[in-house]
């Protein structure tokens, strides 16, 4: 099997690094070579944060090039489109509609980018956009945002059963936060099916 690659970004203290840990469960428990490396940027300031999670049969590297991503996991919006360049052609982007303001946003040296989904979409890009914070809040917090994403990340891996991605829940996510992050999973796998 050649290696995939998934890019999960956002903005610090989004949850990725938790995705990032379910991710390389899951996918070891499947027999894959996994390597995960994790790129801080300026997260205790809001600031970006990009995990990269390589698979295969045999793995040499856990660093992903310019366009060599299968999926960018995108926990907000202008994160999705600022990785880009990431994506293989016919890779597939799978983003929250949250939209966060970054610093020059915040100071008012610019503006937040409109139409940034029908500006992916149109320079040809598979993007798969819904409002995951909406579905946290509806599992119980808006911090199981990350489960939300990898809920619709899962339908993109059909060889891989719901059940094996619950028991990488179980494993990952402690016991009091369990059945709110199975919610949480649940509601993206299913959304719009």
């Amino acid at each position: 099997m050649s290696t995939k690659n998934i890019m999960i970004v956002g903005v610090g203290g989004q949850g990725s690094v938790l995705a990032s840990k379910l991710l390389g469960r899951l996918l070891t428990g499947r027999g894959y070579d996994v390597k995960v490396s994790e790129v801080h940027g300026m997260s205790q300031r809001g600031g970006s944060v990009v995990t990269y999670v390589r698979y295969g049969a045999s793995v040499a590297s856990p660093v992903i090039d310019r366009g060599q991503a299968d999926f960018i996991v995108s926990f907000e919006l202008l994160e999705a489109a600022r990785w880009l360049e990431y994506l293989r052609p016919g890779g597939q982007v799978v983003t929250s509609t949250q939209r966060l303001a970054p610093m020059p946003v915040l100071t008012g040296a610019a503006s937040y980018p409109e139409g940034l989904l029908e500006k992916m979409r149109a320079a040809g890009f598979s993007v798969d956009a819904l409002d995951c914070v909406a579905l946290a809040e509806r599992a119980g917090n808006v911090r199981s945002v990350n489960l939300v994403l990898l809920g619709r990340l899962s339908r993109y891996f059909p060889d891989i059963p719901e059940e094996a991605w619950r028991e990488a829940i179980e494993v990952c996510v402690p016991e009091k936060f369990l059945e709110l992050n199975k919610e949480a999973f649940a509601l993206g796998r299913s959304t719009g099916s």
